[in-house]
């Protein structure tokens, strides 16, 4: 049996891409404080060597935001049977959307109370971008509704793609439940189109994902190399605010419904330990299904009912990303010297819910949903602006 040859650069690709990030965003902090501390002179000679990395980075998740929004948000809601609904069909999806929504808004008040970033003050480039105008509540979800789709996917207009997408989506899911089999058999043809579309665009995904590391490295020696090593404290206490958050959210939120259904919260989180471990190990909702529906099993929950809601939570229920996004996004503001406004906290809370319902439950897709909401409130993460260089520090933990 002859023994399988092994690639030049197994050694990166095949370790984990985890660690593998991680020696990017301490490797470049180190030397980014080496050339700002030790060799001060030589930085501004170094540096335009390295940036470009960066920017490619910047530049291919940028690339990829508009396509996965469409595409995994129209399989994502095409994906629900609307004769399958019923009763807990609709129950299932309000208790979905409204822990989102809460997840948002304690992810804000959490990021409000501890203020993450505001010590940071990045000073980068002459590309920091301004915070959308304070806008009325009715002009913010009027906006949502595009006069021309086709100039809301070239300007970027990520709400508008959404309200589109969720539209299609909504629209193949009544056609796929057709019982004309014509009918029937093109809305399945359309769907396995965009399913297929949004699988290739998950390889793309992957395919910049092993390029983060080098990403990574290079924004953060230019992170480092301008501002110094004061930038580190503020990550520590970004990742505390986000953990608090998914604390409050687990306690209040799914322990007050417990709570009000009389089930000891406790003993539930005891039986549910591990799906809750499975998924935070692999940081995948889809590669933790199985686990959860074993569990439901165990716990006596019908078939019928977990068979069904177990899989849609699985794909439009993220309210770890969502708390992720709101904590991530104020730190970012802060960081820039932007804070949000009031409208901009409203547009958060809607387009992290909204968002929420096509991400992937794949690691690296709520890095990616974050671009996604910078974008679609005004800090627009342009290559060598203070918004890149701030969300590189979080795509870094």
């Amino acid at each position: 049996m002859t023994q399988k040859k092994k690639g030049l650069f197994d050694w990166y690709f095949k370790s984990n891409l985890l660690i593998r990030i991680m020696i990017g965003l301490v490797a470049g902090a180190v030397l980014g404080v080496v050339l700002a501390a030790a060799v001060p002179d030589k930085a501004p000679k170094i540096l335009p060597y390295i940036v470009p990395f960066g920017d490619a980075f910047i530049r291919l998740l940028k690339m990829i935001i508009i396509p996965v929004v469409l595409f995994t948000l129209i399989v994502g809601t095409s994906s629900i049977q609307p004769s399958r609904l019923g009763r807990v069909g609709v129950k299932i999806l309000a208790y979905y959307l409204f822990t989102s929504m809460c997840a948002a808004i304690i992810g804000l008040i959490f990021a409000l109370v501890f203020r993450p970033g505001t010590s940071v003050n990045l000073e980068i480039g002459t590309g920091t971008a301004k915070a959308a105008a304070n806008q009325p509540l009715a002009q913010i979800f009027l906006n949502i509704i595009p006069e021309n789709i086709f100039n809301a996917f070239t300007t970027g207009n990520i709400l508008q793609v959404i309200f589109f997408a969720l539209l299609v989506g909504i629209a193949l899911a009544f056609l796929r439940d057709s019982m004309d089999t014509r009918i029937k058999h093109a809305a399945n043809s359309v769907y396995h189109f965009f399913e297929g579309m949004a699988e290739a665009m998950f390889v793309v995904v992957r395919w910049i994902m092993q390029y983060a590391p080098i990403g990574v490295f290079a924004l953060m020696v230019n992170v480092f190399a301008i501002n110094g090593p004061k930038v580190a404290g503020p990550l520590i206490n970004v990742t505390i605010v986000v953990y608090l958050g998914l604390i409050a959210h687990l306690i209040l939120v799914y322990g007050g419904f417990l709570s009000f259904n009389k089930i000891n919260m406790f003993g539930f989180f005891k039986k549910a330990r591990d799906p809750m471990l499975t998924a935070f190990v692999t940081r995948s909702s889809g590669g933790t299904l199985p686990i959860s529906m074993q569990t439901a099993d165990k716990m006596g929950v019908s078939k019928g009912v977990y068979s069904f809601t177990l899989p849609i939570g699985a794909t439009i229920n993220m309210d770890g990303t969502t708390i992720y996004q709101a904590v991530c996004a104020m730190f970012i503001a802060n960081a820039i010297g932007h804070p949000l406004e009031f409208s901009q906290m409203v547009q958060v809370v809607l387009i992290s819910v909204l968002a929420s319902i096509g991400t992937a439950g794949v690691p690296g897709a709520g890095a990616l949903m974050l671009l996604l909401v910078l974008e679609a409130i005004g800090l627009k993460v342009e290559a060598g602006s203070a918004v890149a260089a701030a969300y590189a520090m979080i795509f870094g933990i």
